[in-house]
């Protein structure tokens, strides 16, 4: 049944005149006639008695009118519905550590828009304890922090990024073929960490050493750490990801040492068990589907 029949059989009653009703439809009054005439068909009875210019409504006609009215009125209820949901964007907060907010969120930032531009994306940085609070409490739809497991939470891995030496333009290690562990500890060392087990493994590896390590910088912040290393201050551990820019700029440069090979910083993605949003699983896919390449040779 078609919805424009209904309306014009509406409409000629609201206006009690086909010409009025045809005016305010932007139709010609004979195109309304034969809507309602269609509509007659349809419903396989009459629903006007009409006497020249003069019309009523028949009982078959008053009967119908109400169920009329409520279709148009639901379809303009759905119309304003649908408008009022375009017009407010669907927020989503993440909550997310300092090294995810710098390095990973503005990769994925232009991707997740493109794909949901109604999307309003709200953006906490915090430590990975506190964003694991903010979660619980329901401050937060969702959490990227380091791996981290809670009984309440469903948590996976999300993108893991290797830590590597580097090194500034002109340090001897260029010119050596094989770094070993020893070779690092008696070099000034920026040493930056962020209270992962993998920076807890760099410690004990270094306690193996028959000397201390050189550690000339203690830093808890990953970008002092890097803006010391390119001043020469010292060499250092960090994510490759943190560095990207400057490795492709060959002003820092990793260096392999194959004793420690096996770091890497792992980010997880945390939601509350039983309560993902309906942006978890688009998000983790989309996510999964931007690689990051290699960022070096």
């Amino acid at each position: 049944m078609n919805i424009e029949n209904i309306e014009a059989f509406v409409y000629v009653i609201h206006f009690k005149s086909f010409n009025k009703a045809a005016d305010a439809l932007f139709l010609s009054q004979p195109s309304i006639s034969a809507r309602i005439q269609t509509l007659e068909r349809e419903l396989d009875v009459k629903l006007f008695e009409r006497e020249g210019r003069h019309f009523t409504l028949t009982e078959k006609g008053k009967q119908f009118l109400p169920y009329a009215q409520q279709i148009l009125q639901s379809m303009k209820k759905g119309k304003q519905q649908l408008q009022q949901m375009k017009a407010t964007p669907y927020e989503v907060t993440i909550g997310c550590t300092v090294s995810v907010s710098n390095y990973i969120i503005p990769e994925l930032v232009p991707v997740i828009q493109s794909k949901f531009p109604e999307l309003q994306l709200k953006l906490l940085t915090a430590s990975s304890e506190a964003i694991m609070e903010k979660l619980m409490n329901k401050e937060i739809d969702m959490g990227l922090i380091r791996n981290m497991t809670h009984p309440h939470m469903d948590s996976v891995k999300f993108y893991e990024d290797p830590i590597r030496l580097f090194v500034y333009e002109g340090h001897p290690f260029l010119e050596k073929h094989h770094v070993t562990i020893e070779d690092v500890g008696i070099q000034p060392l920026v040493f930056f960490e962020c209270g992962s087990l993998d920076w807890m493994k760099l410690h004990h590896w270094f306690e193996t050493l028959d000397h201390p390590p050189n550690i000339a910088y203690h830093m808890d912040n990953l970008e002092t750490a890097k803006k010391l290393i390119l001043k020469q201050m010292g060499i250092g551990f960090l994510p490759s990801l943190s560095v990207a820019e400057e490795v492709r700029a060959r002003k820092l440069f990793p260096i392999d040492v194959p004793s420690l090979a096996s770091l890497s910083l792992r980010t997880n993605l945390i939601a509350r068990k039983g309560d993902c949003t309906d942006f978890y699983k688009p998000f983790l896919e989309i996510s999964r589907e931007i690689l990051f390449p290699s960022t070096f040779p």
